[in-house]
């Protein structure tokens, strides 16, 4: 019996490896054990230093920097992409961004650049991708980004994120419908809590994880890995019938609110 899970032959762009710790690190390990090729990207020459090993680790093929605030970056990975494989099966959008001062205040205090950056990074950015990667699907693909529950429910210091990311899962959905005759599937992946660079940026962030580890069997057991092995499902051919929704990995945290 074949593993359900192959992407023996399968091409993928992971954009949000920052370290160690990064979601997007997990995919890439998960989605390389399964078979993918893999492309991988960098914030900054600063960031190099920390991602390069990763990437060298998960045998990326392709490793370019990806600032979407620089123009033209995002675009020169989709040409690299284009030129080297001629081909793409599926993209993980693991990024997001939002200035500490309207991430730390009140949403009804946010500032119109920090919502319009935020916006920017954590959501726009995302249909850019879809955009650049249709024509590289020619027989069909799947796009994934990372989402969170505070998008559905009022999380504490969660903040304008929780808008922002409403907004992900909402383009997400249109996508999907956009893209469904093209065999183009679009899916949201939303993880617990988990101690990664991002969160360090969420005041309370340490409490809102022990709650979670209180309340929630096993919920200590959650890392990457699990996060990149349930994307490493999505963006297989065993779930080419799953297109649209938000599909949460978090021990069942979402089912009681916290």
């Amino acid at each position: 019996m074949s593993n359900l899970v192959d992407l023996s032959g399968k091409k993928g762009l992971i954009i949000g490896m920052a370290n160690k710790d990064s979601i997007a690190y997990g995919c890439a390990r998960q989605c390389k054990a399964a078979g993918a090729q893999i492309a991988a990207t960098y914030l900054n020459a600063k960031a190099e230093q920390y991602v390069r090993p990763l990437a060298d680790e998960v045998g990326a093929e392709i490793f370019l920097p990806c600032d979407i605030l620089v123009p033209g970056q995002l675009e020169s990975v989709f040409e690299a992409v284009e030129k080297q494989w001629g081909k793409l099966d599926f993209l993980i959008h693991s990024i997001a961004f939002s200035p500490l001062k309207d991430l730390h205040g009140r949403v009804v205090d946010c500032s119109l650049e920090g919502f319009q950056l935020a916006m920017d990074v954590s959501c726009h950015s995302f249909i850019r991708m879809a955009k650049l990667a249709e024509p590289l699907m020619k027989d069909g693909g799947a796009l994934i980004n990372m989402s969170y529950h505070g998008a559905n429910s009022v999380i504490p210091n969660y903040n304008m994120m929780g808008p922002v990311k409403a907004a992900l899962e909402s383009v997400t959905r249109y996508i999907a419908m956009e893209l469904a005759e093209k065999h183009i599937r679009a899916l949201v992946v939303s993880p617990g809590p988990l101690m990664t660079r991002a969160a360090s940026g969420i005041k309370g962030f340490d409490a809102l994880y022990d709650a979670a580890v209180n309340k929630v069997p096993h919920y200590n057991e959650l890392n990457i890995d699990e996060v990149g092995k349930v994307t490493t499902f999505l963006v297989s051919d065993a779930a080419k019938s799953l297109t649209g929704y938000t599909y949460y990995v978090d021990n069942g945290l979402s089912l009681i609110g916290i």
